[in-house]
């Protein structure tokens, strides 16, 4: 063979093993859709809050002394006339026995300037004495009555003071706070227990300004808003509580500028601390739709879905209008028409005119015929949104990356 022809071959392999494989088409990616239906959906905000007694006092002394013993203590449960407490009462009862010796004191004085008034009536009788005596001794009886009446007063006040050594229930409830250890020394009217009174609970939570006006104007109105238990969240939780909206604070709190609000769950059976959610449901609002956040994104400043073209089976950007969300549903109140179908997860691997295909469900034991990534395995196996108050038609459901 003629040296021009090997080379010619071996030149013409060479090209051949130094050209680029083929690239392998892109997969047809299955998606997964929702199909728009006409209705109307209500936007509800969520709150956290706490579940606390209607009425909550600070129990203290009405004398000052030094603490001698704590008989109650966080979490505790008192019966009204319980002792809590106890303060030194060695200076109190000094007092009431300087008072009742005052007392018998005044007592005695009027006893002898009566005894005396007698005697002057008597020696008047017998013109031994002037009507001027015998009015002197009447003042000095009036004076020393009076005398009597202050001093037994004051025995009063005295022993009142004595008895205020012991702290005792008002009424009964549970120790929610205690502010004062034995050793200490209190004066009049400081705190040594918070006592939340048994009765009515609130649940108290706060709201941003922007809520305040529609929130005022669910007081009163019972059921109005829904309260759920965080501790009754599962299999066995137990179904929201209706409360009635009781107060909304004037103003606004100067360190997180929300108002404070509480409401009325009257005597439902719930313990003190619990942290519950708070559900207000605002207005209902025709033509808007409940879409999955997932099936949101932006483009150039603009929120959008993906549609899906059923005759070409692609995908294109498509601008809506948001009027809010509610928990993970976002609620959207313009641009789609009845009968679109919006991908509802994996949007972020789309491109304009890509083609997809519907996504099926596989059966239970089966696999996907075409492989996934991590990322799209977790989108087809993730639940979808519900309907919620849209009568959007029941969707079909698709994954993606």
């Amino acid at each position: 063979m003629p040296w021009a022809s090997v080379s010619a071959l071996l030149l013409a392999a060479g090209l051949a093993g130094c050209s680029r494989p083929q690239a392998q088409p892109e997969p047809v990616r299955a998606v997964r859709l929702l199909t728009v239906g006409q209705g109307s959906a209500a936007a509800s905000q969520e709150f956290a809050a706490e579940v606390k007694a209607r009425t909550e006092s600070r129990l203290s002394f009405r004398v000052g002394g030094k603490l001698l013993e704590r008989r109650a203590e966080l979490g505790d449960s008192v019966k009204a006339g319980q002792l809590l407490a106890r303060i030194d009462p060695t200076d109190l009862q000094l007092g009431q026995e300087a008072a009742q010796a005052a007392l018998r004191a005044a007592q005695a004085n009027l006893d002898q300037v009566a005894a005396d008034l007698k005697r002057a009536r008597e020696l008047f009788a017998q013109n031994f004495v002037g009507a001027a005596e015998v009015e002197r001794r009447d003042t000095a009886v009036k004076a020393a009555q009076a005398q009597l009446e202050q001093a037994r007063a004051q025995a009063g006040v005295q022993g009142n003071q004595a008895q205020y050594a012991r702290l005792l229930a008002d009424v009964s409830g549970v120790v929610t706070a205690v502010e004062a250890e034995p050793g200490a020394v209190l004066g009049a009217g400081t705190p040594v227990l918070r006592l939340a009174h048994d009765g009515p609970r609130d649940v108290v939570f706060s709201i941003p300004e922007d809520r305040v006006a529609p929130l005022r104007a669910l007081r009163g109105k019972p059921g109005a808003i829904q309260v759920t238990l965080w501790s009754g969240s599962g299999a066995g939780a137990a179904a929201p509580l209706p409360a009635t909206l009781r107060e909304v604070a004037a103003a606004a709190d100067p360190s997180t500028r929300t108002f404070l609000a509480k409401a009325d769950v009257g005597r439902a059976e719930v313990r003190l601390g619990q942290t519950a959610t708070v559900r207000v449901a605002g207005a209902s609002r025709e033509g808007v739709v409940r879409l999955p956040l997932s099936a949101l994104t932006e483009q150039g400043g603009r929120s959008v879905v993906w549609l899906l073209d059923p005759q070409e089976m692609t995908v294109r950007p498509h601008p809506v209008q948001v009027a809010g969300a509610d928990g993970r549903q976002v609620l959207v109140s313009g641009g789609l028409a009845v009968g679109a179908q919006v991908v509802t997860a994996g949007v972020h691997a789309l491109a304009p005119g890509q083609k997809v295909k519907r996504y099926q469900e596989p059966r239970s034991g089966s696999t996907l015929g075409a492989p996934m990534g991590e990322g799209e395995a977790a989108a087809a196996t993730a639940p979808a949104a519900a309907p919620s108050a849209t009568s959007a038609t029941a969707a079909t459901y698709a994954a993606s990356r």
